[in-house]
C-alpha cells in the first residue's frame, strides 16, 4: 500500500512536525501558512513560532513543480516616516525568508508618478504586491496591479479596497483609546495633529479623537485640529503653531510618532517641562518613541508583525491563483504608557 509523501519545507520539517510543536492539527497549520483568515490570533502566533523554531520554509508548490524557483513579491514604498519604513521592510524581509520567498523593492512617488514604478514591478515578473501606506490607499496603484492580474495586499489601510487582501489595526479605537487617557488625565484642552489626509487611516485616527471629546460631553469647539502629513518637518510646523496660541493646549496627541518627537522638541526649545507643562503622545510605536526624551506615551501598532502576515496572505493568494479570496486581518494594536504624559497642569 502505497502512502502519500509528506510535504516538507526548504529546512527539512513537515506540516506535521510544525503541528505537534504548535498543538494544532495540520489543517491548522495549512490555514495559517496560507493567510486564510478565521484563526484565531493566539493560535496563528503559536503556529508562526513553531515555524521558526523548526525553520520551516514551505515551497510554493505550483512554482516548484514547474521549476520556476521561488516567488517574487514586490513592495512598493513611498513613507516620510524612516521608522514606519525600516520596521516595515524588517518585517516583509524576515517573512520572505521564512517563506522561501523573493523581494522586490521600489520606490514610487504618488505626486509624481506611479505608472514607472508599478510597470517595472509588473514587469520584473513579480507573483504578487505588497503596499504599506500610503500607498496602500492610491486608487491609481491599486487599479494598475489588479489590472495586472497579481494579487496585492494592502496594509494599514481602513478602506474597503475590492480585490485585495486588508492587514491593518482599529485605527479609530486606538485614537480614541490615546484622546480617553488624557482625559482621565485631566486634559480639556487637547491639541490634535492629523497625517496624510490622502490616508483612510490617518481620517480614523482622527475621528477617534473626535469621538472621545464627544463622549466626554466637550463640545466641537473644543477640538483643536492642525494638518500635518506624518513627517517630523509637518509635526514642527503644527506643533509651533499650537504653542503660539493664546490658549496652548495642556496636551498634544499626533497621529504618528515622527511628529510627536518634531512637538517635544518644540515644546523643550520654549523652556516648556514635558509632560509637567504640556502632555505629548504619538502613535505607531516606532524606535523613536525610546530616542527622545522622556520615552514617549503612544500607540504601539505592530508594523514589522503586520508586514509579515501580508505576506503570509500573499503567499497563500498565489498558491490560490484565481480560485484565491482576499482575507482582511486586523492585528492587536496596544496603548504603551511611558513618561511623555501626565496630568493636566493648573492654568
Amino acid at each position: 500500500m502505497s502512502r502519500r509523501p509528506t510535504r516538507r519545507g526548504q529546512g527539512g520539517a513537515t506540516v506535521h512536525d510544525v503541528a505537534r510543536h504548535a498543538g494544532v492539527s495540520a489543517m491548522t497549520v495549512s490555514r495559517v501558512i496560507n493567510g486564510e483568515p478565521n484563526v484565531r490570533e493566539q493560535t496563528r502566533a503559536k503556529v508562526m513560532e513553531a515555524v521558526e523554531a523548526l525553520g520551516y520554509a514551505p515551497n510554493l508548490a505550483a512554482r516548484s513543480l514547474a521549476g520556476a524557483g521561488a516567488a517574487r513579491i514586490g513592495l512598493l514604498y513611498s513613507n516620510p516616516s524612516s521608522g514606519y519604513l525600516s520596521e516595515f521592510l524588517l518585517g516583509s524581509l524576515d517573512q520572505c525568508s521564512r517563506l522561501a520567498l523573493q523581494l522586490s523593492v521600489e520606490k514610487c512617488d504618488p505626486d509624481v508618478d506611479v505608472t514607472g514604478p508599478v510597470d517595472r514591478l509588473i514587469n520584473q515578473g513579480v507573483d504578487g504586491v505588497i503596499l504599506p501606506p500610503p500607498l496602500s490607499d492610491s486608487e491609481p496603484v491599486l487599479a494598475r496591479l489588479l489590472e495586472a492580474g497579481l494579487p496585492v495586499a494592502a496594509v494599514a489601510t481602513g478602506a474597503d479596497h475590492p480585490g485585495c487582501a486588508l492587514v491593518s489595526i482599529d485605527d479609530f479605537g486606538a485614537s480614541k483609546a490615546m484622546t480617553a487617557r488624557l482625559l482621565e488625565l485631566g486634559h480639556r484642552r487637547i491639541a490634535f495633529i492629523s497625517g496624510d489626509p490622502n490616508q483612510t487611516a490617518s481620517a480614523q485616527r482622527r475621528e477617534g479623537y473626535r469621538a472621545a471629546l464627544a463622549e466626554a460631553g466637550l463640545s466641537d469647539t473644543a477640538r483643536v485640529e492642525v494638518d500635518g502629513d506624518f513627517s517630523f518637518q509637518s509635526g514642527l510646523t503644527a506643533a509651533e503653531a499650537l504653542l503660539d496660541r493664546p490658549e496652548r493646549p495642556t496636551a498634544i496627541f499626533a497621529s504618528n510618532d515622527d511628529m510627536a518627537a518634531a512637538a517635544m522638541s518644540a515644546a523643550h526649545r520654549r523652556g516648556l517641562d514635558v509632560p509637567g507643562d504640556i502632555s505629548v503622545v504619538g502613535f505607531d510605536d516606532t524606535p523613536l518613541a525610546m530616542a527622545v526624551w522622556p520615552a514617549m506615551t503612544t500607540i504601539r501598532q505592530p508594523v514589522a508583525d503586520m508586514a509579515r502576515a501580508a505576506i503570509t496572505i500573499l503567499a497563500g493568494d498565489i498558491r490560490a491563483g484565481a480560485d484565491r479570496k482576499p482575507a482582511r486581518q486586523q492585528i492587536e494594536h496596544q496603548l504603551v504608557a511611558r513618561q511623555s504624559d501626565g496630568p493636566a497642569p493648573r492654568i
